[in-house]
């Protein structure tokens, strides 16, 4: 694959390191010189110093054949102009990291695939592991997340079938017994202490879900 990435902060440079991994052609820009030069003595890439906005640095970085384009920087408006430019010249996968989102719906209006502000994503994640350490998410994917939650001893739902829980906006995948034993759930399953539950919920609903879960799996203080 030939992807453009715009932007060489904290997730532009990890992006790049991820693509070249997995052996694809990458190019970089960024408006700071200092940066091309140090992603250059890491990753074999190609690294263009100049605004993503402008079309002729487009064009330089080859975006008429480009398969992706990922707009990682810290400026909405920076991400949002270059995507419109890579939807012009017609690139199949167009992503961006929107910053503020009261932003959001401007990237979808164009067409652009968005993951939204990175640093709340981050301090979600660092809450939950605070308040859960049980808790460990497996994969954030497209309208919502998996992860794992552990039924502690005592907790109010230990010793009842599955189909006591209460379930609002997510779905058990699995459950694992403490011994390695893995269960596909039914309503008939019996909860031990230290099953780990694997759960898929909607993005919108990880808040009410672990409440809910908390209130039933943790073990009350």
């Amino acid at each position: 694959m030939y992807i453009i990435i715009v932007g060489l902060g904290g997730i532009g440079r990890c992006l790049v390191g991820q693509a070249v991994e997995h052996s694809n052609n990458v190019v970089a820009i960024d408006q700071d010189e200092s940066r091309c030069s140090d992603i250059l003595e890491h990753h074999d890439v190609l690294a263009i110093t100049g605004n993503a906005t402008d079309k002729s640095i487009l064009e330089e970085a080859g975006i008429d054949r480009a398969d992706a384009f990922v707009a990682t920087t810290s400026d909405d408006a920076v991400n949002l102009m270059a995507c419109w430019l890579a939807k012009r010249f017609r690139v199949p996968q167009v992503v961006a990291i929107v910053n503020q989102t009261a932003h959001s719906e401007f990237f979808k209006e164009v067409g652009v695939r968005i993951s939204e502000n990175p640093d709340e994503l981050v301090a979600s994640r660092l809450y939950y592991w605070a308040e859960n350490p049980q808790l460990q998410q497996l994969a954030q994917i497209p309208g919502g997340s998996i992860f794992e939650i552990m039924a502690e001893n005592g907790a109010p739902i230990v010793g009842h079938e599955i189909r006591d829980l209460k379930v609002k906006d997510f779905v058990f995948i699995a459950i694992r017994r403490q011994s390695g034993e893995l269960i596909i759930p039914s309503g008939n399953v019996i909860i031990h202490a230290g099953d780990t539950f694997t759960v898929f919920t909607k993005k919108e609903a990880e808040d009410d879900c672990l409440r809910l879960l908390n209130n039933q799996l943790k073990k009350s203080t």
